[in-house]
């Protein structure tokens, strides 16, 4: 029997002896590396917290105290020691264990947070609830340093560093920096001075009798405090956070796990906001993982343990947008790169290493980016800002008016858009074009095969007086699906029989109305497809084709509420065509983690049951359709799920 297997609750942490917990530590890199060989995950980070962990909760008391972990990257080992070992194998999968925090799943965790840079504004503000009813807890922030690029993290910073009585201990999970470690006696005993409450009464008590003494008093006050600053600064880079006015501990080796839990300790007396600033390294521990160049395994899908090697992929389609992108760039010398700290996982890197002058990595900043691609395109560039669906979220703002207001010509491009799957509800690519639809000027492109998306992104970059959006999904793109007709901008996928049925299949899902189709067909039922291409504005071809039938149904990967089918309906009421339309979208809900085929059938995204729902919408309108007994469709055969890599990426 493992110590992990022991290990009930972090309370069970704190009869280890030293020799045991360096064997627990040893027992959980073997756990993280041998479930994400096979689940896939995020090892790196994982791997760099096990010490830093295990310190945290041998200090604290969880869930009394409260941990907070920026953006859930790091959260496996406290899972782990949170009384969640036995189930660890199910990491990722369906019904089992989140690859987040997740407050059902455990009282451990109380921030579901995977969106970065988060972390210390939920802990500013749980501090200052229990500080205003008198309860004595702690509130501990794990950050990433990566996690600081985002502006958030520094307006909660300036907030944090006047809530005096805020008992918040931040942990700065550095695995970035080149800070050398200080070490020596008096570096030690200057934070152990620090971080004692006496030591803030003392520094009071000195700068008033000094400010009291006339003429010279303030300037020997200046000079002494010049000194001290002068002194600590020299042995170690805390200048930018006290200057904040936030007490700073460290630098710590964050695999050190007695120096991790000294510094803690001390942080936790003061009694007040302090940082602890640990030195880690991605990946640590294991060897494949510390010298994979990119992402020191970041987010790896499946692998084998003993080599490292991850099992062979197909091309997704970011690798398309990769390729297209260089080619654009090298016919268009004003074209830009821009992204949010996730250069491999946009697929922006191939043009960074063709470019590298023109391409930008901001940092977690999404709203910058918006606001600076702007920028560029009012000085005569045309940026291309490739980021994940699901975090222009954070940057509606700036589309809206920094970038459409101005009609500046930026093309967004929305990897992971629709549902994504594994990695859970915040990961999901399922708001972007309902807020999307609100942005004035805003053209909106929807591919449904990798050569689609050659094509439309090509088309937006040539918009140089108004932003482009282009769209794809998670994982492989399907086999290309030719047109057999134009109606306007639009493709014509199938034409088959009466215009009955107007199926209009939004981007990934034009493949899904293509197979509705061939079930309509089967029944007797006459079925028009068309793939927008362009969803935003409306194709007035497409309202004219509307006209023309008795039933229009439209299918995306987006949310129902405000999407496009939401925007088509309205559209066509505008124009007096009084053909019902029938909506199928994502649920407004947050979607549990699971595959996307399985997310997919769960909320009836699938041919067979869209099928079936248009065969019964048909028949109960009147006409020579509702005439004819429904068959029951043919069972589709089910695809083959393909490996995907985790929606996360370098985040």
């Amino acid at each position: 029997m493992g110590l992990l297997e022991q290990i009930t609750g972090p309370r069970d942490l704190r009869d280890l002896a030293d020799d045991e917990l360096d064997a627990l530590a040893s027992e959980i890199r073997d756990v993280l590396v041998a479930t994400c060989a096979r689940t896939g995950g995020h090892l790196g980070p994982n791997l760099g917290v096990v010490e830093l962990t295990l310190a945290v909760h041998r200090v604290f008391d969880s869930p009394h105290d409260r941990v907070v972990l920026d953006t859930g990257h790091q959260s496996y080992v406290h899972k782990l020691l949170t009384g969640r070992a036995g189930d660890f194998d199910g990491l990722r999968q369906e019904g089992r264990l989140s690859g987040y925090p997740s407050q059902a799943e455990s009282p451990h965790d109380i921030v579901e947070n995977s969106h970065a840079s988060t972390a210390l504004s939920y802990a500013d503000g749980l501090a200052k609830a229990y500080a205003i009813r008198g309860e004595d807890r702690h509130v501990v922030a794990v950050i990433g340093d990566g996690a600081l690029t985002g502006g958030m993290a520094w307006e909660a910073l300036n907030n944090i560093a006047v809530a005096q009585d805020s008992r918040l201990v931040i942990v700065v999970n550095d695995n970035g920096r080149s800070y050398t470690p200080t070490i020596g006696g008096l570096a030690t005993a200057l934070t152990s001075l620090r971080t004692n409450p006496r030591y803030e009464q003392l520094l009071d008590q000195v700068k008033k009798r000094l400010n009291s003494v006339p003429a010279v008093g303030g300037a020997a006050y200046d000079a002494l405090h010049a000194v001290k600053k002068g002194l600590k600064d020299a042995l170690a880079p805390q200048g930018l956070f006290e200057d904040l006015g936030l007490k700073y501990v460290g630098p710590v080796d964050g695999h050190d796990r007695a120096a991790m839990e000294h510094a803690l300790a001390q942080a936790k007396r003061f009694g007040g906001p302090v940082i602890v600033h640990a030195l880690t390294r991605k990946g640590f521990g294991y060897d494949a993982a510390e010298r994979h160049e990119a992402d020191q395994f970041h987010s790896p899908g499946p692998f084998d343990v003993d080599t490292g090697e991850e099992n062979p992929k197909g091309r997704i389609w970011t690798d398309v947008f990769a390729d297209e992108i260089v080619r654009i760039g090298q016919r268009r010398k004003d074209v830009v790169g821009i992204t949010a700290a996730m250069m491999h996982p946009v697929g922006l890197h191939h043009f960074q290493a063709r470019f590298p002058e023109r391409t930008f990595d901001v940092g977690i900043a999404e709203q910058h980016a918006a606001t600076s691609a702007a920028g560029l395109a009012m000085g005569g560039l045309h940026p291309v800002f490739a980021v994940y669906a699901t975090f222009l979220n954070r940057a509606f703002d700036q589309v809206l008016m920094d970038v459409a207001l101005h009609r500046c010509g930026v093309t967004f491009v929305l990897d992971r858009s629709g549902v994504t799957g594994d990695d859970g509800a915040s990961h999901n690519g399922m708001w972007d074009m309902s807020m999307l639809q609100l942005v004035p000027g805003l053209r909106l492109a929807a591919p449904r095969d990798a050569t689609r998306l050659r094509e439309l992104l090509n088309e937006a970059v040539e918009v140089d007086d108004a932003p482009t959006v282009v769209r794809f999904p998670k994982g492989p793109p399907p086999e290309d699906v030719e047109a057999v007709d134009r109606a306007g901008g639009a493709d014509v996928l199938v034409r088959s029989g009466a215009r009955d049925v107007l199926v209009v299949g939004v981007g990934s899902m034009a493949t899904t109305a293509v197979q509705v189709a061939e079930r309509l067909t089967a029944q007797g039922i006459g079925v028009t497809v068309v793939d927008p291409r362009w969803v935003k504005p409306v194709d007035p071809a497409i309202v004219d084709l509307a006209r023309e039938h008795r039933l229009v149904v439209s299918i995306e990967d987006n949310g129902v509420v405000g999407g496009c089918g939401a925007v088509l309906l309205q559209t066509l009421n505008e124009a007096g065509v009084t053909t019902p339309v029938q909506l199928h979208g994502v649920p407004q809900e947050f979607l549990d983690h699971a595959k996307r085929g399985v997310i997919l059938e769960r909320i009836g995204l699938t041919p067979q049951t869209l099928a079936l729902g248009i065969v019964e919408r048909i028949s109960a309108l009147d006409g020579p359709a509702s005439a004819a007994e429904p068959v029951e469709p043919v069972e589709p055969v089910e695809p083959v799920e393909p490996v995907e890599r985790s929606a996360e990426g370098s985040r």
